[in-house]
């Protein structure tokens, strides 16, 4: 169910899940992640959301990582490795879904917030938000948001960011990738919502298929890559989606989209 640490919006055809935890910049805890997965499922296995989008309460910070007050060291070792694990596990989570994810970027984000951004596919950033990976300054280092990381803005940009801690404004996190536009803040939750319906816009099963290839493939040998979307157009070319789409072209109307 909802909770207080993280709501759900419904706004049109797009679902606002919102980290809800102001005071302390939305900072993640084992709970919050996991009712983050569980909302993540929700939003993906409900016909009615066509896209999805990820913010944070407030105008400080989209998500600042982990909150270390929650830490479960007392718990032993194990138990805080887990608890990392999870965090992982929700990492993994964004590249299975079906529908696409929108970040509104509303503030600072940093250490773990930059995996929550970088494991989402698009994001709209406000003019004043900051980007950082600060662990390595507390003798840490920020190993698993670093693998969604360099896959969203390549390996130098993402080591430059992790081995100097420098922190960057929204242009050059433009510049360099990491977020699709920036925006003034007083437009930022309409100028999301407009993308959000720009992608509800299109065919339910074109995305699910194409954007669980795209993650499903980007590691592989380029040409076993090749021969894998390959096979995926094949499977789409037989969606009714697709048959229905070429119909409206040829017609001159606009498809009437079933998700199927």
């Amino acid at each position: 169910m909802p909770s207080s640490e993280l709501q759900e919006e419904d706004r049109g055809p797009a679902r606002w899940l919102i980290l809800n935890r102001p005071a302390q910049r939305n900072s993640l805890t084992a709970g919050l992640v996991l009712l983050l997965r569980e909302a993540l499922t929700r939003a993906d296995q409900d016909p009615a959301v066509r896209a999805i989008c990820l913010t944070g309460a407030g105008e400080k910070a989209f998500c600042a990582g982990a909150d270390l007050s929650f830490a479960p060291a007392s718990d032993g070792l194990l138990a805080a490795h887990e608890a990392r694990r999870a965090y992982a596990a929700l990492l993994a989570e964004f590249t299975r879904l079906g529908k696409p994810v929108v970040a509104c970027v509303n503030g600072a984000v940093m250490a773990g917030g930059l995996g929550l951004l970088a494991s989402c596919d698009l994001a709209v950033a406000v003019e004043d938000a900051s980007f950082g990976a600060p662990e390595v300054d507390v003798g840490l280092f920020p190993y698993m948001a670093l693998a969604p990381l360099s896959r969203c803005i390549g390996r130098r940009a993402a080591l430059e960011l992790v081995l100097t801690a420098r922190r960057l404004d929204a242009a050059e996190a433009k510049s360099i990738g990491l977020v699709n536009r920036t925006v003034p803040r007083a437009e930022l939750a309409l100028r999301t919502q407009e993308l959000l319906e720009t992608l509800a816009a299109k065919s339910p099963a074109a995305l699910r298929l194409g954007r669980r290839a795209f993650y499903a493939t980007q590691d592989l040998p380029y040409e076993q890559q090749l021969e894998a979307l390959c096979a995926q157009l094949s499977l789409n070319a037989l969606a009714e989606d697709a048959l229905e789409g070429v119909s409206a072209f040829l017609d001159k109307r606009k498809p009437d989209w079933k998700g199927r």
